[in-house]
């Protein structure tokens, strides 16, 4: 490119255009082109020409606010939530199932060979199950009158009478809930109230922002609703186990697939002695204590390693349980375990657990990650250390939305 090119003027936000979809990217965006330059649309899917109003560069990056889909694509469909484009929860309601699983194998491929380096596996295998009230946990947000969930371009809450993709129990609890605060109207409540449950029982966390407990009309609005019983744990049966979750704990959010997520991490794990990294409330702790003689468990948060210990005891099986970070727990092994399954947050494993892991060498790891940019991150190094990608699979826990769960298998 000349220097007469790169300062040429180029269009105005405020401007409208059409523009050729050429594919999405993480995020739920659609990418185009306009005089050389790169604009991100929401809403759209690949192929589609749409007319768009230009808005905020950011980074040499258009972005841009659809306005009409002049060429649709095959796969767009009619949304079925009526909160849908306003509320932040999802992005893809506007494509049909199928493809929605095909794009995100697309983005999930697209992502490891742009930041990973490599070419991901001709086969991605791709696991999911019902698309819609999949979510045993959510999050609402409280904004004076307005009991709902934060909109896509901003910090204002968007209330709602439902969520299409939320549990039945928690949409009982989100009615209860909006009940009870319509009797309360004079209130100007603000904060999150975080459901949880396994569609019996449920467990309700409440927080204010800047408070260090909630705050009495908070906790009386939620006494006042109808939820049913509430505590703070329950017991969620899930891959074979029963599992105590307390309300400071993460599990699995999708309530259809944890049991093949689970199958999927642990296919063809065997050995003497396997290593749990990441292990929460022992998901996956548990069902490796059946096929291994020897398992360690590694958690650094203190309330999920408490209920992890709480239900290696219930299920009898042999874990040992290490409250410690990932790295320092992998730093205090001096062999190699058989198997080692890592389920980071989205941050993902970073350098000091990988290098760890190259100095171990377990023959097999799986690697279960929720963010593809960095499980290319991850996946390089120890691609460049001799391991192979054995199986790679996409598990759809969040369908309607951008977010990918992928699990990849490596091999020695």
């Amino acid at each position: 490119m000349t220097r007469a090119e790169t300062n040429a003027p180029g269009p105005a936000g405020g401007q409208a255009c059409e523009l050729r979809i050429e594919k999405l990217v993480h995020g739920g965006l659609g990418l185009a082109r306009l005089e050389g330059r790169v604009v991100f649309t929401p809403f759209v899917l690949p192929g589609e020409r749409v007319r768009v109003e230009l808005g905020a560069q950011r980074g040499g990056l258009w972005q841009a606010r659809l306005l009409e889909v002049l060429e649709p694509a095959a796969g767009r469909v009619e949304p079925a939530c009526p909160y849908f484009g306003r509320c932040g929860g999802c992005q893809l309601q506007h494509s049909e199932y199928a493809s929605q699983l095909e794009l995100k194998r697309a983005v999930l491929a697209e992502t490891l060979r742009r930041l990973g380096r490599f070419e991901p596996p001709c086969s991605i295998r791709i696991i999911h199950a019902q698309p819609w009230h999949y979510r045993n946990r959510v999050q609402f947000h409280l904004a004076g009158a307005k009991l709902g969930f934060f909109e896509r371009d901003g910090r204002r809450v968007q209330a709602v009478e439902q969520c299409m993709i939320a549990s039945p129990k928690i949409n009982q609890a989100l009615v209860a809930l909006a009940r009870a605060l319509q009797q309360r109207s004079h209130w100007h409540l603000a904060g999150t109230l975080e459901v949880f449950t396994n569609e019996d029982q449920v467990v309700l966390r409440v927080a204010a922002p800047g408070a260090h407990s909630p705050p009495r009309p908070l906790l009386a609005l939620c006494h006042q609703a109808d939820i049913g019983p509430v505590s703070s744990e329950l017991d969620y049966p899930a891959a074979g186990e029963v599992y105590r979750v307390g309300m400071h704990s993460f599990f699995q959010v999708n309530r259809f697939l944890i049991d093949q997520l689970v199958a999927c991490a642990l296919e063809g794990a065997e050995g003497e002695t396997a290593v749990d990294l990441y292990a929460g409330v022992g998901l996956f702790s548990l069902p490796l204590a059946r096929r291994f003689r020897r398992v360690i468990a590694v958690e650094a948060s203190r309330a999920a390693a408490r209920d992890l210990a709480d239900n290696v005891c219930r299920a009898g099986v042999a874990v040992k349980v290490c409250a410690t970070s990932a790295a320092a727990g992998l730093r205090d092994l001096n062999e190699t375990p058989d198997f080692l399954l890592a389920d980071p947050p989205r941050t993902g494993l970073g350098r000091e657990v990988v290098a760890e892991l190259v100095r171990l060498r377990p023959p097999r790891l799986s690697l279960v990650s929720c963010e593809p940019a960095t499980l290319a991150r991850d996946l390089a190094p120890l691609l460049a250390a001799g391991y192979r990608i054995a199986q790679l699979s996409l598990v759809d826990l969040f369908p309607q939305t951008y977010h990918i769960e992928a699990v990849a298998t490596l091999s020695l």
